[in-house]
């Protein structure tokens, strides 16, 4: 099942320790969409990423292919997302492609993530050769003090 990854799940070490069957496929873009941070885990005490609806945005991510299990293991590490199907562009060929994503339930007043969120989102994406443009944004993030 194609999973596209746009938060911390983007730094492979986690998205391995999470999903052993996960399998790279392609850098990928939601067009139409802009990251924010909407939410507060419960499980990282932090503000998360989410995906919001916005005209000549784009979200930049990878899109991985796991097995129905893990994608069932996946469901728990995302508590307060609820799973979507969404139409992602792969950056190569711009050949767009159904994956899941995860969209978070807003909340008024999340706080900001921590500085190992950050650092993890930001890390995936480097690893992943996101463009500079796309780094810059997340580099400039504000994290909460620790």
């Amino acid at each position: 099942m194609l999973y596209f990854a746009y938060g911390s799940n983007m730094h492979w070490g986690q998205m391995k320790q999470r999903c052993a069957s996960a399998r790279f496929v392609a850098v990928a873009r939601l067009p139409e969409h802009r990251l924010a941070i909407t939410r507060k885990s419960r499980r990282r005490l932090c503000g998360t990423a989410d995906v919001v609806p916005e005209a000549d945005s784009e979200v930049w991510g990878i899109v991985y292919d796991i097995a129905g299990e893990d994608l069932a293991l996946l469901d728990g590490f995302e508590d307060g997302y609820r799973r979507e199907k969404k139409a992602v562009l792969v950056a190569d060929d711009a050949q767009s492609v159904e994956a899941w994503i995860y969209v978070a339930e807003k909340e008024d007043s999340p706080p900001r993530p921590n500085a190992l969120y950050k650092r993890l989102m930001l890390e995936g994406a480097k690893h992943w050769g996101l463009p500079e443009t796309y780094l810059a944004y997340l580099d400039g993030i504000e994290a909460a003090e620790d």
